[in-house]
């Protein structure tokens, strides 16, 4: 078991990090020619003075310290000869399987020859990992410095905004929409034309206001020594549930909003039976519970960042709908894991761009949210 604590203070101290999600394309399961971690573009800095140019190979010899438990001699290299172009670290990955696909590794520098490394299965240390950083699986494949900085035109938006929130800190539904604001100035794009794309730039955005809002509010209180160690251990753990609380409703708040943009019609954390509450029900809770509405006229969408373990919680939130759709930012899930929920009749729907990430056999089953909003509309409207 990783111990977050650790983790995370590795990760404060090094010289940069960054995390991805273990692809099938990583452990083999894709029959690729090369097997190791294919690693992002954009990370080059921690290994090489320059990126790598086409036409040529480089190579960099490493240590990687797995969670403080064993050491692989590994060797981080460019391939841009013929008609290749990418990065891979190999050498020493013989506990690479098809159970880690949809694991996140995390690898922090330490210094030029050695690096820290970890691998988080458990959906509960992915969230205390996102949340430690305040960081969401759009942060995948980035290299993060901390802290890290933000844009100067969103922080010089976010600033203008805080100065009239009389709050200590605003609700959830208030932060997301303020953060889609900010963005579309930002970006001068106002319609949602491109779900699979605008989504993840909305919670890019969202938690980078979140981050802003924690400084403004919590710089002072930071600034002071803590006078025991429990009121220490009590402020900590206040910013974390509250970065916690946030993150699980940010998904359902972008969503509620794509829904409305399209004209769906749906209801939002209504009650099934007993007392279960799944996150979107279409047409609307009122048809759902009039049993003369058709149940193949009924769908049902869970929402959940990360779903390895989790997917499971959504089976029995609505009985009337057997096929289920989920709503996740997990980039890649194991073949026996993707067979349970195909078996249980769950259908994935994720960003078009994490879809690569997924096993190729099962592609053509997961859909992205493009397609979903489309079946929405074509069948309610």
């Amino acid at each position: 078991m990783v111990n977050i604590e650790g983790l995370v203070n590795t990760c404060t101290k090094s010289e940069g990090f960054f995390f991805k999600f273990i692809s099938a394309n990583d452990v083999g399961a894709t029959g690729a020619h090369q097997a190791g971690f294919y690693m992002p573009i954009d990370i080059w800095p921690l290994f090489f003075d320059k990126p790598g140019r086409k036409g040529e190979n480089r190579d960099k010899y490493i240590r990687v310290h797995w969670d403080n438990s064993f050491v692989t001699e590994s060797r981080f290299i460019w391939y841009g000869k013929r008609t290749r172009s990418e990065y891979r670290l190999t050498r020493g990955f013989t506990f690479l399987t098809d159970e880690n696909v949809g694991d996140i590794l995390i690898l922090a520098k330490l210094d030029q020859e050695n690096f820290a490394g970890f691998m988080l299965s458990a959906d509960d240390l992915i969230e205390d990992f996102f949340s430690s950083f305040n960081l969401s699986p759009a942060d995948a494949y980035k290299l993060q410095v901390y802290p890290t900085p933000i844009e100067k035109t969103l922080e010089e938006m976010f600033w203008e905004w805080l100065q009239t929130v009389r709050t200590f800190f605003p609700d959830s539904s208030i932060i997301s929409s303020k953060a889609r604001e900010f963005w579309m100035t930002w970006s001068k794009k106002t319609d949602v034309k491109e779900p699979d794309k605008v989504i993840l730039d909305w919670i890019k955005t969202e938690y980078e206001l979140f981050k802003y809002i924690e400084k403004d509010r919590y710089g002072k209180k930071i600034e002071k020594p803590f006078r025991t160690v429990d009121e220490l251990i009590e402020f900590a753990n206040s910013i974390l549930n509250r970065r916690k609380s946030r993150a699980g409703r940010s998904l359902e708040n972008h969503l509620s909003y794509l829904f409305k943009s399209w004209s769906i019609p749906f209801s939002q954390g209504m009650i099934t039976e007993g007392n279960k509450r799944p996150d979107f029900i279409f047409p609307s809770i009122q048809r759902y519970h009039d049993l003369k509405y058709p149940d193949e006229k009924l769908r049902f969408l869970g929402a959940k960042t990360t779903c390895k373990d989790r997917w499971r919680q959504i089976l029995n939130e609505a009985d009337r709908i057997p096929s289920k759709h989920l709503f996740t930012l997990q980039q890649g899930i194991s073949k026996n894991q993707l067979r349970e929920m195909e078996a249980a009749r769950v259908i994935l729907v994720v960003p078009e761009d994490n879809k690569k990430a997924f096993p190729k056999e099962f592609r053509n089953k997961i859909q992205n949210m493009q397609t979903f909003l489309s079946s929405l509309k074509e069948y309610y409207l």
